[in-house]
């Protein structure tokens, strides 16, 4: 891991005071874009509150089997937008989602974020394989998965299929160690 990467963002795991940004980010049109697929016209979550309420029950300190987190910048507490990840109990690895909150995009956070969830992920919740997929038309998105690691699987009906296991991120923290020290 190269520390100059994260140093910006950490976790930071919600409280039941802390669902405001939850339910800001699901109601956010520019933020849910991505989402409109699946929950037309504009990709926000109906009834987000009460999506937060299940969230909490269901996903805050269920790791290793399912992990939720902000990514909260360090300097001034803000926070930026979400991880996490689920055991997909059909297959061999967790499923993983990262939303950074529209007005934050643009700083490296995507990417920032991405690291401190493989960390999670493999340093500590020792998980086996990560996967995420999302349309081939999510450029940067795709460009971010890349560049910390995922290779790609796979493209079914347009969803590309993409992967890291947790020797892929051993490995590649080993690799990179070695060209920076």
């Amino acid at each position: 891991m190269q520390q100059e990467m994260v140093d910006e963002l950490q976790l930071y795991i919600p409280h039941t005071e802390d669902g405001w940004f939850y339910v800001k980010m699901m109601s956010d049109p520019e933020t849910m874009a991505y989402n409109a697929p699946w929950f037309p016209p504009d990709g926000c979550i109906p009834a987000p509150e009460s999506e937060w309420l299940e969230l909490q029950k269901s996903w805050i300190g269920k790791a290793p089997e399912r992990f939720y987190a902000y990514l909260q910048r360090k300097s001034d507490g803000v926070f930026v937008g979400d991880v996490n990840y689920h055991h997909n109990s059909g297959q061999d690895w967790c499923d993983m989602g990262i939303v950074i909150y529209a007005p934050e995009r643009g700083k490296g956070y995507g990417k920032q974020g991405l690291r401190l969830l493989l960390d999670r992920v493999f340093e500590v919740d020792g998980v086996a394989c990560l996967h995420n997929d999302f349309e081939e038309t999510r450029n940067a998105a795709y460009h971010i998965h890349k560049a910390v690691g995922f290779r790609e699987t796979g493209v079914v009906d347009g969803i590309i299929h993409l992967e890291i296991t947790r020797d892929d991120y051993i490995e590649g923290c080993s690799e990179k160690r070695n060209n920076t020290w």
